[in-house]
This record gives structure tokens, sequence and C-alpha cells, in this order.
């Protein structure tokens, strides 16, 4: 079995620098080198040396204390190795090399594919399922401390959930099925993941890919399993049928007049029609005069005018 999972971006000891932070060390390093050009002259080179080293020193705690956090992020702050707190969103202040950012924890909600390549159902058939992880980090203090790359671990559980689930299902539960393994995955993935920090808000399957054979067979199956319904709703028309030409036969047990007038009706609307050719039983020429009846109609037929 292939498992793939997204490579985490996640950023250990993140060493960026805010623009504010580099425009005020630009700042300071001017402020210091304008008090070196127009105090030349003016004063000793030890108290321009001294000048210049205090603005430089400013300019790069500047630089490396001040840090910005976007609206949806939380910086992780160690303080000699030691966890001290959240700083974000907006400005914040760090104390350069006694503090460090472990890592900076996005708030937004993320989206993760993941696939299962070639699993096995209960029923032994190879699937490929494709599916779509929606999550969200809840508290950014365990999503650092408690997992070492809790991006990498979502990934990965929802694959191990994805691959335990799809094994205890046939197949044609999972393709009929979808809806109930989504929520089914929700669950176990969330309970997984809660520890860390981590809730899931849904998943969907995207694609399941079964083998071509196997697929063939169960269009082939589909095929005929639709012609038996036909043959059953056929069969069902025909028994009806019967059902009606029986009722309908009692009007005419009794009644042979009645029944000589509607055999007569039915050759007359046979043969009205040019060219049509009527087979009718010789029994039933012979006990409702049917032969006679029919030559009249021919007769008339052919006496008519010609257009």
């Amino acid at each position: 079995m292939n498992l793939k999972i997204n490579k985490s971006n996640k950023k250990q000891n993140d060493p960026r620098i805010s623009p504010i932070a580099g425009t005020l060390f630009g700042v300071f390093l001017l402020i210091a080198v304008l008090g070196v050009a127009f105090g030349d002259g003016k004063y000793s080179d030890a108290i321009l040396g001294s000048w210049v080293a205090i603005w430089t020193i400013i300019a790069t705690y500047i630089l490396f204390a001040l840090k910005v956090a976007s609206q949806w992020e939380k910086a992780i702050v160690l303080r000699l190795g030691k966890f001290t707190g959240l700083k974000g969103p907006g400005l914040f202040w760090i104390i350069p090399i006694v503090d460090t950012i472990a890592t900076w924890i996005d708030h937004r909600v993320m989206v993760s594919p993941f696939a299962a390549q070639k699993t096995l159902t209960k029923d032994t058939v190879p699937v490929d399922v494709d599916a779509v992880l929606f999550w969200v980090v809840w508290d950014a203090e365990k999503a650092a401390l408690e997992v070492e790359d809790y991006r990498a671990a979502v990934d990965w559980a929802a694959q191990t959930a994805l691959r335990d689930i799809i094994g205890k299902k046939m197949l044609a539960d999972i393709l009929i099925g979808r809806s109930s393994i989504d929520q089914e995955l929700q669950a176990v993935i969330d309970e997984r993941t809660t520890p860390w920090g981590v809730t899931v808000q849904s998943v969907e399957i995207r694609d399941i890919v079964i083998p071509q054979d196997l697929e063939d067979a169960m269009s082939r199956q589909a095929q005929a399993e639709r012609e038996r319904q036909a043959r059953v709703i056929l069969g069902e028309s025909e028994k009806q049928i019967a059902a009606s030409f029986a009722e309908a036969s009692q009007a005419y047990i009794n009644n042979p007049t009645a029944l000589h007038l509607r055999a007569m009706n039915m050759l007359f609307e046979g043969l009205k029609e040019k060219g049509a050719l009527v087979i009718v039983p010789s029994s039933a020429v012979d006990t409702m005069n049917l032969g006679g009846i029919s030559g009249m109609v021919s007769m008339a037929q052919n006496n008519l005018p010609k257009e």
C-alpha cells in the first residue's frame, strides 16, 4: 500500500524579520551615520565611536526584538527553552538571544488532501480512495508542544483512519455510503487530533477507483439486473392483460350476438386500411360466418371509385 502525505511547511525558530523592524533598523543606522558626519571635528573620536555603537546596538535590538504576527497567526515564544506564552496577532517584543520563536501557528482552516492506494476492502477488493480533510488549530500551545509536527501528524492520522475504515467495509457499502464514511472518518480523526489542539471540521471523499475488470463486471451485472426487471415488468403486464380479457369474455358467454358483432367490428377495422392482411382462425370463420362478411367487405372495397 502506498500512502501520500503533504510535506509540512512548519517553520522551526522562524527568523523572519518584520518590515517595521527593518525600517527602524535603517533609520537608527542613518542617525548614527549622520551623527558622525555632522559631529566630525566637533567631538572627539571616542564620543563619536560611542555614538555609533549606541545607535547600532539600538538598531540591532529593534531588528531582532520587534516582531509582527498576522491576524491569523500566533507565535510560540520560548525563553531559554521554556514556554513563556503566545504572542500575536500584531506587534510584540521578544528578548533577542534569550527568547526564541519556536514556530508560528496558523489559525485558519486548513485543507489537506490525502489518499489511500490499493487498500483492500472487507471483501478483498483493492480500491484507491482520494479524500480531503478540513481542519483547524484551536489550541496553538498544544499544537506546538504536544506533537513534533502537527501538520504531518494530522495527515498520517487521516490516512490511517481511512485505511482502517475501508478495511472494515464491503465494496458495495463504500460505493453507496460515502456520506456515512465521511462522518465516521471525521469522528475517528477528530478523536486522534483533539489532544494536539486540532479539530476536524469535515471530511469529504472525492473519488473511489476500483479495478477496470471489476468495473466492467459490475456494469454487466447492472445491465443484466435491468434486463431482468424489464422482463418481470413485461410478465406482470401480460398477466394484467390476460385478466382483462378474461373479465371481458364474461360479457360474451351467454350473448353470441354480441360476440358476433364484436368479431365483425374487429374484422372491419382490420380490412378498412388498404393492403391490410388479417389472418382469422378457420374455426372463427365457420362459427361466426366471417367468410361471407369478409367477402362482402372485399367486394365493397373493390367497387370503390379510384382516386
